[in-house]
């Protein structure tokens, strides 16, 4: 019975980092790709390495696939990925700064009493 636990625990482990590499090699494909269109083909591309080795039953070839592909990601990484401006690290992040101290805001402007 604790062998079976063991091995469920180890596959869940394997399933998730498989996932997030996945989805970051995907991420990172889109910051190489200029236009959508070569996005779509190198998504497609990508999809397909990893379908090829999804019906490995060994856990330690499981382990060593894992292991070469988040180096070859690791390797293959965009220099200078995409942000989007308004998120942290972005162009446009906190732009707006506070007004200056005795600029006073009125909210209710046309609306006399």
């Amino acid at each position: 019975m604790a062998s079976t636990a063991g091995y469920l625990a180890r596959r869940a482990a394997q399933k998730e980092r498989v996932r997030l590499l996945y989805r970051r090699a995907l991420k990172d494909t889109l910051n190489w790709a200029v236009h959508r269109h070569l996005f779509y083909q190198d998504a497609s591309d990508l999809r397909d390495k990893f379908e090829a080795n999804r019906h490995v039953d060994n856990l330690d070839v499981i382990d060593r696939l894992i292991d070469d592909a988040e180096a070859q990601y690791r390797n293959f990484q965009h220099p200078d990925p995409y942000i989007v401006p308004w998120a942290p690290g972005g162009t446009k992040f906190t732009r707006n700064p506070p007004p200056p101290q005795g600029i006073e805001i009125i909210y209710n402007y046309g609306k006399e009493d």
